[in-house]
């Protein structure tokens, strides 16, 4: 008996997602929780297992809008596994023997090359994405003409603009023979491309939009001597790697003077909650992480309880499994202040968004060597690697003393590290 497979909940409150890309085509034998579809929601991109081994059926397209429930093909477990490590099951030799019969002849009488020709597209349809499909109807292409590079020889979204640009130069061409009139060289190349804005970054965006509408917004700016935490890191960051099993970043430095800031002012860890203010006794801190499929913010939960090497860990973790694609629903979600690291990417200095319903976010940002006068000797200039670092706050619940405090608190831990020993 077929094994339905279903669109599972990615978490609470999220009723609705968007289809992702097949990793297996109809047909293909699939073994039991081996990844066959991707799924997105509006939080994150989730791959999605086989719940069975056996032959695979499809029956929603890439693309596709689905309630949380919905079938979307099925698992023959009772068909048998192709010999030879055949990745298709049983009823990939039929189609592709169909096929082959199909190919037009040189003696075929019109009728015949008219209807080889309808089987040959109905062929190109079964395997080809929803995106390529629209386009090619947009654009008047015929499926039947295009050479499919995706899985088991899928038509993908690239194929149809590749066989539009060929189409667009071939005709190109055939003018000019015709009419024998010189073309014009383009001087580079003038291409348009679209793309479906996934669930994630249509969220993103949503969120975004919602933090500049609903929040008085502001950002204060001060600048670390990151000369301490250098030297410290240097002095120790073999022992600890050694120790620890992971690198001492400058990651773990600012979390610890967030956490200790957080403390201090806790208005800047609150939520406005309709009428009132959620103060939390907790600090789950939001680190932003960048992927190809957008930016993600897992939550170091109860960060005021972890060590340096605790902070190290849970971020090194966080990263690997965000490019991965294996992050949870409930592992970016409830954080009560966020940090974003602009710096990894060259900004010298930026206006992060809040992260709603947070009413904080630090920017730290990339260091550089900077004429500042001596701490140590008053009255002289020296060259010392300073950081830029921005607060963004929602002035709503945080006044303006406040947020200048906040990062000042940060700004002293960070250039006097041994204050975060010794919990100041």
């Amino acid at each position: 008996m077929p094994v339905e497979i279903t669109i599972p909940s990615p978490g609470e409150s999220i009723t609705e997602v968007v289809l992702g890309p097949w990793q297996k085509s109809d047909g293909d034998w699939v073994d039991k929780d081996e990844t066959i579809v991707e799924i997105e929601s509006d939080k994150a991109t989730l791959d999605l297992p086989a719940p069975e081994s056996g032959v695979l059926h499809i029956s929603a397209s890439e693309g596709d809008e689905l309630s949380v429930g919905a079938s979307i093909g099925s698992i023959d477990p009772s068909a048998d596994k192709p010999a030879g490590g055949s990745e298709n099951g049983q009823t990939a030799a039929p189609q592709q023997a169909a096929v082959a019969e199909a190919k037009p002849q040189s003696t075929s009488s019109p009728g015949e090359k008219q209807r080889e020709s309808a089987v040959a597209t109905e062929n190109a349809e079964a395997r080809v994405t929803s995106v390529a499909r629209k386009i090619a109807d947009d654009r008047g292409i015929d499926l039947a003409n295009v050479r499919g590079t995706g899985p088991s020889g899928r038509i993908t979204k690239n194929d149809v603009l590749n066989t539009s640009v060929q189409a667009q130069s071939s005709g190109a061409i055939a003018h000019s023979e015709v009419s024998q009139q010189p073309i014009v060289a383009s001087t580079g190349n003038r291409g348009i491309r679209r793309e479906r804005m996934s669930t994630l970054r249509k969220r993103i965006a949503a969120r975004l939009v919602e933090a500049q509408h609903n929040a008085a917004m502001l950002t204060t700016f001060n600048e670390a001597d990151m000369t301490a935490v250098m030297s410290l890191r240097k002095q120790h960051k073999d022992e600890f790697t050694e120790r620890h099993g992971v690198n001492l970043g400058f990651m773990s430095f600012f979390v610890k003077a967030a956490v200790s800031a957080l403390q201090q002012y806790p208005r800047v860890n609150a939520y406005i909650d309709g009428g009132e203010i959620e103060f939390h006794d907790y600090c789950d801190v939001s680190v932003a992480v960048g992927t190809d499929k957008g930016l993600v913010v897992p939550v170091i939960r109860d960060a005021q309880n972890l060590s340096f090497a605790g902070v190290e860990s849970t971020i090194k973790d966080f990263a690997v499994r965000a490019r991965d694609g294996k992050l949870s629903i409930d592992e970016m979600t409830g954080g009560t202040f966020t940090i974003s690291n602009g710096g990894v990417y060259g900004s010298l200095n930026s206006t992060p968004i809040l992260n709603p319903p947070q009413s904080g976010i630090l920017g730290m940002h990339k260091i550089m060597k900077r004429a500042v006068e001596d701490p140590d000797n008053p009255g002289q200039i020296a060259l010392r690697p300073m950081m830029y670092l921005a607060l963004s706050y929602d002035h709503r619940i945080v006044d303006g003393a406040e947020a200048v405090g906040f990062l000042a608190h940060i700004k002293n831990a960070i250039e006097h590290p041994e204050r975060l020993l010794l919990g100041m």
